[in-house]
């Protein structure tokens, strides 16, 4: 499994967009800025058949250190959750599906 950066994405973007490079940043960063604002102010994103993201609120627990098996208290927190969409769950489904081996048969 690779690691695609977000620089190698706006890359992709703007090759296959044939806008320049900066445009392409500028896009991809506001957009992940709004995202964030919404999530901050404890909306619900959704995206058609890509996914929906929700700020989530945990509620605050005792926790047990592994090392000294001391109890922690672990404070209220706020978590993001992502439920996938019809299309994304579609896809990834026909991935796992799909051999590996991508060679070609040929007939005799």
């Amino acid at each position: 499994m690779a690691t695609i950066t977000k620089k190698e994405l706006i890359d992709r973007i703007s090759e296959k967009t044939n806008n320049k490079r900066v445009v392409v940043k500028r896009i991809v960063q506001y957009f992940l800025d709004e995202i964030i604002d919404e999530l901050g102010h404890d909306n619900r994103l959704e995206f058609r058949d890509f996914g929906v993201f929700e700020s989530k609120r945990r509620a605050a627990r005792v926790a047990q250190n592994p090392k000294t098996l001391e109890r922690v208290q672990v404070p209220p927190k706020r978590t993001v959750k992502f439920k996938v969409g019809r299309l994304m769950k579609m896809r990834l489904s026909k991935q796992d599906e799909a051999p590996n081996d991508r060679s070609v048969a040929v007939e005799s």
